[in-house]
């Protein structure tokens, strides 16, 4: 029972009220929203990703280098620059123990989702739960949601390696990029299923082929045609890794795809109604109002 001055957050009244100002039940609810740390936090996490990845293509030949080499660097500034993001989150929204018990419970969802298919054929039922997660909860909380997915996933698989620090950043980018697609507070319903469809579709096929700018330079002159040659244009390098991608990695990146679209048609509406129900009763967002019980 709240005291003389007392703060009442997220009350059926409260709510209530909301309703009839405009915010009704359905209004996107955001358990991080972005404010300008959050943003600035994320683009320099973004970058330096960039960089990690795309770096090899504009190397000296001289230079020697391969990702094995420069990963436990990147996931040396990868954990405090994500820590960076959830501190700059939190002075801009106050993300609170609510958000962080439903970030604690997706990601190991997410851990727990991957070795069902173990990679097999592309076949990665995790992705469409980062897809829909970073829709209904926003791009700040989808970026350390997806990152820290498969953080967690690598450590319940025996997956650490190299490419760890790779996969948590291509991650957090898949569930950060379906938080910021577009209507989210008018678009639901059947177009809202297939917008996701397709984004899975586009983001699974995305994250093999940035991920194989973390392979690729391995390979070397293994195999002549579509290995990397560093020092050599750009132009050309990129005209080898594409064909490296459609010799290699197609056949794992289509069937991810698919069945990202299949998942997300079939049980979509289901988890995206519980995830917006699950916002809206921990209320991350609901003003505070303060009354004064001696006042009128």
């Amino acid at each position: 029972m709240p005291g003389a001055g007392g703060a009442v957050a997220g009350s059926p009244r409260d709510l209530g009220r909301a309703s009839l100002s405009g915010r009704g039940p359905d209004r996107q609810v955001r358990a991080v929203r972005l404010g300008p740390r959050s943003v600035a936090a994320l683009a320099l996490v973004s970058a330096i990703g960039v960089a990690a990845f795309g770096w090899p293509l504009l190397a000296a030949s001289s230079s020697g280098l391969a990702h094995s080499k420069d990963a436990p660097w990147l996931f040396a500034a990868l954990l405090p620059l994500l820590l960076a993001v959830a501190v700059a989150t939190i002075a801009d929204s106050g993300l609170d123990a609510k958000a962080v018990a439903m970030l604690g419970v997706l990601a190991a969802t997410g851990a727990a989702l991957r070795p069902l298919g173990a990679g097999t054929a592309g076949i990665e039922p995790m992705f469409f739960l980062m897809v829909l997660s970073g829709r209904v909860l926003g791009p700040g909380f989808g970026f350390v949601l997806g990152s820290l997915s498969m953080f967690a996933s690598a450590l319940l698989t025996g997956g650490v390696g190299p490419w760890m620090p790779f996969q948590m950043l291509a991650m957090g980018w898949v569930s950060m990029g379906a938080g910021l697609l577009p209507g989210p507070d008018r678009l639901r319903g059947r177009g809202e299923l297939a917008m996701l469809a397709a984004y899975g579709a586009v983001a699974s096929v995305g994250y093999g082929t940035v991920m194989n700018l973390q392979g690729w330079p391995y390979i070397g002159s293994l195999v002549s045609g579509v290995s990397f040659v560093p020092g050599d244009p750009l132009a050309d390098n990129l005209g080898r890794f594409v064909a490296y991608c459609l010799a290699t990695s197609l056949g794992w990146d289509l069937p991810r795809a698919l069945v990202t679209v299949l998942a997300t048609l079939a049980l979509g509406p289901t988890l995206l109604k519980a995830l917006r129900r699950a916002t809206r009763r921990a209320a991350f967002d609901a003003p505070v109002a303060f009354h004064d019980p001696h006042g009128p």
